[in-house]
C-alpha cells in the first residue's frame, strides 16, 4: 500500500506552523498520529526551554544500515506586506496548473510529505525490512535549529546514521554543500546637536557610512575565494538604523552584517576578519563597537559510499539526467547532524528555494511525485529484502 504525497502535502499546508512563534504542536501531532496509524513507532519531543516546539521522530525496523530522512515542520511567518500579495489563501493548499500553492508548500512540507509517503510504504513491508528507517520532522529550523535538530541530536534523541537525506529545495538533484554564516552588529556613537550647526555634533551615521564602504570593499575581496559547489563567500550589510529626526545630528547608528562562509572557512578567522575591517576605519571623533557574533556552521559531505552511490543512481534513473552533486546556497539543518552521521549526508528535495519565504510559494506536483518515487526506490534497494 502507498499513500498519495499530494494528500499529505495538502494536510500539512493547511496546518499553519509559522516561526516565530514556533508553536508546532498541531503539525507534529498530525505527523505522529498518521504514522502511528500505519504502525510506526513515534516519539514526540520538545526542549524544556520551549515546550511548544514539538518535533516528531519516527522509526521502523532495527539494525544496520540506519537511514535517516529529515525535514522541518516550521515555516517563516507571513509578513504584513506579503499577506496582501497572495493570489490564493496561503493555507488553502490550492492547486493550479500542476502546482500546489501555500505557505510552506515547498519549504519544507513537500519534502516532508514525500518522506512520510516513503516511510508508510516501508511500514507496510516490515516483514521484508532489513535495517532501520528514521524520519525526523523537526521544529525550529527557520530560526537556526538550536532548539530543534541541534537539541534532538545533542540530547541523544537521534541515532547514529549511515546515510542522511535532509529535505530542502534542490529540484531533486543531490546537494553536498551549503554555506554557513557569521552575523554581527556594528554600532557607532556620536554626539547630538541641532542640525542648524551640525559641526557642533558628531554624526554617527556619517561615521557608519565609512564603515559600510569598508565592508563593501571587503565583500569584493571575498570574490577571490571560491568553492566548487557554492561559489564565493559574501558580506552584506542587511540592516541600518540611525537618527531620530531630520533636524538633529544623529548620535547613534547600527548596522547588521551577514557574512556567508564557504565550506572550509574557520568561523574564528572570519570573526577576526570582520574585526579587522572595523578597526581599519578611522571614525574619530565617533566611537565604534562590535557586538557578539552569531555563528551558523557550513555543511559539506562526500558521496562515495555504497549507500550514496545507490541514492545517486535512484535520482539519475528518475530524472534521466546527471544527479549532481550540486551546492545548496541557503543553510539547512544538515549542519546540526554531522555529529550523528557516521556515513554521508545529502540535501535533496523538490522545487527551488527561490520561491520559498515569499508570496505565492508553490511546489510543482510532478517534482513532488518524483521525490517520492526516488525515496521509495532508495528504500527498496537498501532496506527491503528482495523477493
Amino acid at each position: 500500500m502507498t499513500i498519495d504525497p499530494l494528500r499529505l502535502l495538502q494536510d500539512l499546508v493547511r496546518i499553519p506552523s509559522p516561526n516565530p512563534p514556533g508553536d508546532t504542536r498541531v503539525i507534529a501531532t498530525y505527523v505522529a498520529d498518521l504514522l502511528q496509524y500505519f504502525g510506526v513507532q513515534v516519539a514526540i519531543l520538545a526542549p524544556p526551554q520551549k515546550k511548544e516546539a514539538l518535533s516528531a521522530v519516527a522509526t521502523i525496523g532495527q539494525g544496520d544500515p540506519v537511514i535517516m530522512l529529515h525535514a522541518h515542520i516550521d515555516t517563516v511567518p507571513i509578513g504584513d506586506t506579503e499577506a496582501t500579495k497572495w493570489s490564493v489563501d496561503p493555507y488553502e493548499a490550492a492547486i493550479k496548473d500542476g502546482k500546489l500553492y501555500g505557505k510552506g508548500s515547498v519549504d519544507d512540507k513537500a519534502p516532508l510529505a514525500a518522506m512520510m509517503a516513503a516511510l508508510i510504504y516501508a511500514a507496510n513491508r516490515t516483514a521484508k525490512l532489513r535495517g532501520t528507517l528514521v524520519l525526523v520532522a523537526a521544529a525550529e529550523e527557520e530560526v537556526g535549529g538550536q532548539l530543534g535538530t541541534r537539541w534532538l541530536a545533542e540530547d541523544g534523541h537521534l541515532p547514529q546514521s549511515d546515510f542522511i537525506v535532509v529535505g530542502e529545495q534542490t529540484h531533486n538533484h543531490v546537494a553536498t554543500a551549503h554555506k554557513g554564516v557569521v552575523r554581527a552588529i556594528v554600532r557607532t556613537t556620536g554626539r547630538s546637536a541641532h542640525a542648524t550647526n551640525p559641526d557642533r555634533g558628531v554624526n554617527a551615521i556619517t561615521a557608519m557610512a565609512r564603515l559600510i564602504l569598508a565592508f563593501e570593499a571587503y565583500h569584493r575581496e571575498l570574490a577571490g575565494r571560491q568553492h566548487p559547489m557554492v561559489g564565493s563567500p559574501t558580506c552584506n550589510v542587511g540592516v541600518i538604523q540611525g537618527g531620530s529626526t531630520f533636524n538633529a545630528v544623529p548620535d547613534a547608528c547600527v548596522i547588521q552584517i551577514d557574512r556567508r562562509m564557504i565550506p572550509g572557512e574557520n568561523p574564528d578567522d572570519v570573526k577576526a576578519e570582520i574585526t579587522r575591517v572595523v578597526q581599519s576605519v578611522d571614525v574619530n571623533p565617533a566611537q565604534v563597537t562590535l557586538d557578539d557574533f552569531l555563528v551558523s556552521k557550513w555543511f559539506e559531505s562526500t558521496i562515495e559510499s555504497p549507500l550514496a552511490k545507490t541514492f545517486l543512481a535512484c535520482v539519475q534513473s528518475a530524472l534521466n539526467e546527471h544527479p549532481g552533486p550540486i551546492g545548496y546556497l541557503p543553510g539547512s539543518d544538515a549542519k546540526h547532524l554531522s555529529g550523528i552521521a557516521r556515513g554521508e549526508m545529502v540535501i535533496f528535495g523538490p522545487g527551488s528555494y527561490e520561491v520559498a519565504h515569499a508570496y505565492d510559494e508553490y511546489v510543482d506536483l510532478s517534482e513532488l511525485q518524483s521525490t517520492t518515487n526516488i525515496l521509495i526506490d532508495f528504500v527498496n534497494q537498501t532496506l527491503l529484502q528482495k523477493e
